[in-house]
């Protein structure tokens, strides 16, 4: 079987299956509203692997290759030793067949929710890491950059590139409520960026990489320019996970995305939360 993502199989012109957790209780390893698309050769997404996704990929084989009286079947599954688990956990799923991919997905909602923005202010080393990173992780990834060349080293194609000569000039159009990573070549880049942020946008995240040597001397300079004490302190300079002391570019991408990770799932007015519960509310 090949892998794909859920989103692909828009272009899928055969029959499929639907295999969609409609109720969960105990230990299930996703949540009530996940689904998956079978074919005979692909599978679009996951509703949590294990024995319980391989119980239901052999099932929706089968009903490829049946004519089904019901186009719609509920199978009762409890993730207990008769399908060699022991996490007693118990997952109602719901199996449609579909006439192509496109039918699959035109009511699942949640599919056209937005997905937050993500601004990474410096196409080095680690902001080429990190934004080719980013793009499978809800995400709509833009890397910034004054150097075009070094913005033409990312192949990453869902990635929007954006070449501007004095990059702290675009904040003020950005979008509001954005998660923001500023890591350019240049301290002094670095200081515009985080000015103007403050100066003009409101943002969920804004992380500076460095030291806490330089976040202070940023603090300092943004005070005596009038900025809020309360607002300079949601700067999270060193960014990344604390314990990861890594300095090799990947790693430190890793460290920032578990931040951002880390983050999002916390904050509950994140759209990314947002996006769960009206999944939830959409399948109760």
């Amino acid at each position: 079987m090949i892998l794909k993502k859920i989103i692909d199989a828009k272009k899928y012109k055969k029959e499929i299956i639907k295999a969609k957790l409609i109720s969960t209780e105990g230990s299930v390893p996703r949540d009530s509203g996940t689904f998956m698309l079978i074919t005979s050769k692909y599978l679009f997404g996951s509703i949590g692997g294990g024995q319980l996704e391989y119980t239901i990929i052999e099932k929706a084989k089968k009903k490829l290759n049946e004519k089904m009286v019901l186009n719609t079947q509920i199978i009762n599954i409890p993730l207990g030793p008769s399908i060699g688990q022991c996490c007693g956990g118990y997952a109602q799923v719901e199996i449609t067949k579909h006439a192509n991919g496109f039918e699959s997905l035109i009511n699942e909602k949640f599919l056209n929710f937005k997905l937050d923005n993500l601004f990474i202010f410096g196409a080095g080393h680690i902001g080429q890491e990190l934004s080719s990173r980013s793009t499978d992780l809800d995400f709509n990834v833009h890397l910034i950059d004054s150097r075009n060349d070094y913005l033409k080293m990312q192949k990453e194609k869902k990635v929007t590139l954006i070449y501007a000569n004095s990059p702290w000039m675009l904040i003020k159009n950005l979008p509001k409520e954005s998660y923001y990573i500023i890591l350019t070549h240049s301290h002094d880049y670095d200081f515009k960026i985080i000015n103007e942020i403050l100066n003009f946008n409101s943002f969920k995240f804004l992380g500076l990489i460095g030291s806490k040597t330089k976040m202070k001397r940023f603090s300092n300079r943004l005070i005596k320019l009038g900025h809020n004490q309360t607002k300079i302190s949601q700067i999270e300079c060193p960014v990344g996970i604390k314990k990861i002391t890594s300095k090799k570019p990947g790693e430190i991408a890793i460290s920032i995305i578990g931040r951002l990770l880390e983050h999002r799932s916390s904050n509950t007015s994140s759209l990314h939360q947002e996006n769960k519960n009206n999944l939830k509310k959409i399948n109760a």
